[in-house]
């Protein structure tokens, strides 16, 4: 299991989608969970539903998200991104396509100098991920 309280967690703020993204991205790895989940209750601050504060793990890595009950002129860029070590071919191209549905590709998943296969997509939530194969051998 994930450690619950490391000292230094990636942060994700959404704008009322952040449970939905949540469960996206643990259905895509192995050894994923949504750890906590706290929502916003009647006049509490927030949207009644929307989630106040929830951990989450992939593959063991821990996040934080929020859907923000304030209105922000930014979002996500992908000048900070996810960089996932694919363990196969197969999850590599199930994960790209998954998070490239509805998205909008960065960099195509294809071969690279410095990569057997590698894909730069921003997913449906804003979120950027830099997915890596490497062959082994």
């Amino acid at each position: 299991m994930a450690e619950v309280n490391p000292k230094i967690t990636t942060f994700l703020m959404f704008d009322g989608q952040a449970e939905e993204a949540m469960n996206f991205y643990v259905s895509l790895f192995e050894r994923s969970e949504i750890i906590s989940i706290k929502h916003y209750g009647a006049n509490e601050g927030g949207a009644e539903g929307s989630v106040m504060q929830a951990s989450f793990s992939l593959h063991g890595q821990v996040f934080m998200c929020i859907d923000s009950n304030v209105k922000h002129g930014f979002t996500f860029t992908p000048a900070i991104s996810l960089f996932v070590n694919c363990e196969s071919e197969a999850e590599i191209d199930k994960v790209y396509a998954a998070l490239a549905g509805d998205g909008q590709v960065l960099m195509p998943l294809e071969t690279y100098p410095f990569s057997d296969k590698f894909g730069w997509v921003s997913d449906r939530f804003g979120v950027s991920w830099q997915l890596n194969f490497v062959a082994k051998g």
